[in-house]
């Protein structure tokens, strides 16, 4: 069973990534929202980027320490731990770190031995999306055709998180339409790979400083061993079902990120809150029921309660993982759970400071706009409830669309 409280290794990585939070990324968050379209991450993350890759090659930050009962707590814990300090400093930035994107997670979950030591260091990107693929992952129509000693893709891919700044891109394709997700692939292209170009970088309401980009694929020509996976298309349905699970398995992990990304804004979000409410005089300290508070009282106290029942969800996630147990269902709960709240949360605590939250003095407004792409990206609130339906009721996702 999973323990409520985090063990003093991850505490002394949450002290550490909440420094960073606070003295490199909050000074210049409001900086930053200002900037877009930037063709290099902020030299102010260099060192950042640095810190955390020494912390890996040290094996530290979070690796696999016994418990009671041969319990587990790993990298996937660490990782939501350490992702909600440093969102609470700025979700935007944390993104833009070199060497953090989500095609690194691909590699690391799928990639074999040799691709994690080629690959495993640059800044990895992730394409999915295309205009005709949004949350629907099986629709990716972007194709991969076996050409001798290469792959030849060809499509289009839009909203794809650092496909600016990356140093390569792992790209979703389809080695036959007919077929399916059962024919999905992932390939890594290196960013500046003849044929993939970039089309644009998009404007966006939040996450500024955070490049989102949308790219073509024209002959597109990479080797053999940049496959992630089997090139082998299954032959039963079965089979089938189980190797589009296994390019889906990178989701179990980082989706629990992204419901750490929205924990650490919109706690961010609730703290700024407490402060300027408590110089207008209102303390919500716990000290009277929900009851008997005032409504502003009550509004902090509810906000409380769902940003603890969100973190717990995700930490439960993390743990099964890190304990080899499936946790697919948990992760979608987690990410649909944290994404409505932490959008829920920073809109509300707008509200409650009127003027001041809405305007540029602080960052509340900031945290807004912020908080609505966390519960859209890696699956919208919609999709995360139909896998969590899916998997409670037993269905395939042929018999519950």
């Amino acid at each position: 069973m999973i323990n409520l409280e985090l063990p003093k290794k991850l505490e002394t990585l949450q002290k550490m990534t909440h420094q960073v939070a606070s003295n490199v990324f909050r000074p210049i968050s409001r900086k930053y929202d200002r900037i877009e379209h930037s063709e290099t991450s902020p030299e102010e993350l260099v060192p950042v980027a640095q810190m955390i890759q020494g912390a890996r090659a040290s094996g530290g930050g979070g690796g696999d320490q016994g418990q009671a009962e041969g319990s587990v707590n790993g990298a996937n814990l660490a990782g939501v731990v350490g992702m909600e300090e440093m969102c609470w400093g700025d979700v935007g930035l944390m993104l833009s770190i070199p060497g953090q994107g989500l095609g690194n997670a691909a590699i690391q979950a799928v990639g074999t031995p040799e691709q994690k030591e080629r690959f495993g260091k640059l800044y990895c990107a992730m394409a999915i999306t295309e205009p005709g693929a949004g949350s629907d992952s099986a629709a990716v129509k972007t194709t991969a055709e076996r050409d001798g000693d290469d792959w030849v893709l060809n499509g289009e891919k839009i909203y794809c998180t650092a496909g600016q700044r990356c140093d390569a891109v792992v790209i979703w394709a389809t080695l036959d339409r007919s077929l399916g997700k059962a024919a999905i692939k992932s390939f890594i292209v290196p960013r500046d790979n003849p044929g993939m170009k970039l089309a644009r970088v998009e404007d966006k309401m939040g996450l500024r400083i955070s490049d989102t980009a949308a790219l073509s694929l024209e002959n597109c020509r990479i080797p053999a061993e940049n496959l992630l996976g089997s090139p082998e298309i299954a032959e039963t349905e079965e089979a089938r079902k189980k190797a589009f699970g296994g390019v889906m398995q990178t989701f179990d992990n980082t989706r629990p990120q992204v419901a750490a990304m929205a924990l650490g804004l919109a706690r961010a979000a609730l703290e700024m809150t407490r402060e300027i409410l408590e110089k207008e005089g209102v303390s919500a300290d716990f000290s009277k029921s929900l009851y008997n508070s005032s409504a502003l009282e009550a509004e902090l106290y509810r906000m409380e309660a769902d940003l603890d029942a969100a973190r717990l969800m995700t930490w439960q996630a993390c743990w099964m993982a890190d304990n080899k147990q499936p946790n697919s269902k948990q992760a979608s709960m987690c990410k649909a759970k944290a994404g409505r709240v932490g959008n829920a949360i920073t809109l509300k605590c707008v509200e409650l400071c009127g003027e001041l939250g809405y305007s540029e003095e602080h960052l509340l407004e900031k945290f807004a706009r912020d908080s609505k792409i966390i519960d859209i990206f890696e699956g919208t609130q919609q999709i995360q409830q139909l896998i969590v339906a899916r998997q409670h009721l037993g269905l395939s996702s042929r018999e519950l669309k």
